[in-house]
């Protein structure tokens, strides 16, 4: 005849177990910040180091969220695999069979709602850091999006009664180029002259619709880091959507000042920028070019073939 005693030694042991693996797991993973987790796996899917204080939040929650999502895929997997083998069929006998468990019940059904919760709560934290707007911003720009192109206005406040300061406007053959400082808030009020676009850059982790009529969305940022980036129109807006692309340019705050002056003073953007030390090629978008219309003899990316009408 067994003994309590010597069944309910193999429970304790295992939930020591158990308590000690959770332990060494969560010693690990405390000694890993999100951006070195991140990295190690390849941001899993989430694109990596963004560009502005904002990206880097959303970043961080989102590594967070799939480590915790393995932790407890891990956990299940566990179970799921100990029950295979520890009560696979052994003869004709069938295993115990437990008709309910309360305890067991109640716990997985409270711990799946306190995962979403924990989850929520940091979720609505980050969401309302990212769209918090500030009273002054250090500046405002007007995106003005249209069938296929952009306009970026310099206003000197926000709202639509401002004035605008400095404009740059793309066209067939002309790559807009945003120019905007590192280290300041910056205020984009949306607005479009026809069809519903969207303003994205990658490197932000952020985009958001560009709505005609009345609607001005709005958003801000504070950009971290210098480098040139593409961007994009993500909502399909007709026929040239794919190629409706602009170049954003961080530069420091002392060089952004410079070129604001430079425009301000009637100077065009390409004359602008090379006062702050992009020359030649450099002073015209690099990371996107103009898109290739049917202005031509030939079909669009058909060579040798004949255009319509001739």
């Amino acid at each position: 005849m067994v003994s309590r005693s010597s069944v309910a030694r193999p429970r304790v042991v295992r939930l020591a177990g158990l308590g000690v693996g959770g332990a060494i797991l969560l010693a690990l993973l405390s000694g890993c910040s999100a951006d070195g987790i991140g990295d190690a796996m390849g941001g899993f899917g989430w694109p990596k180091h963004g560009i502005s204080l904002q990206a880097h939040k959303m970043y961080d929650m989102w590594i967070a969220a799939v480590i915790a999502a393995l932790v407890v895929g891990v956990f299940v997997w566990g179970l799921i695999f100990w029950c295979i083998i520890r009560y696979r069929k052994r003869g004709d006998k069938l295993p115990v069979q437990t008709r309910f468990n309360m305890p067991m019940e109640v716990l997985y059904t409270v711990t799946p709602v306190l995962i979403v919760a924990v989850l929520f709560y940091y979720t609505a934290i980050v969401q309302t850091d990212v769209d918090k707007l500030s009273a002054k911003p250090d500046q405002t720009v007007e995106v003005v999006a249209f069938k296929w192109n952009w306009q970026f206005n310099y206003r000197d406040g926000v709202g639509e009664d401002a004035n605008t300061v400095a404009s740059t406007l793309g066209t067939t053959s002309d790559i807009p180029i945003l120019v905007l400082p590192t280290g300041r808030t910056i205020r984009f009020e949306e607005t479009s002259k026809d069809v519903i676009h969207s303003f994205w850059v990658p490197e932000m982790l952020f985009k958001r619709d560009v709505f005609p009529g009345s609607v001005r969305n709005t958003f801000e940022v504070t950009l971290d880091k210098e480098g040139r980036y593409v961007g994009r129109c993500a909502e399909l807006c007709g026929t040239y959507h794919a190629f409706m692309q602009f170049e954003l340019v961080v530069v420091s705050p002392e060089k952004f000042d410079q070129f604001l002056k430079a425009k301000e003073d009637g100077q065009d953007t390409h004359q602008a920028m090379a006062t702050i030390g992009f020359t030649g090629d450099q002073s015209y978008a690099i990371t996107t070019k103009p898109y290739d219309s049917r202005r031509h003899d030939d079909s669009w990316n058909q060579s040798g073939a004949t255009a319509s009408g001739k």
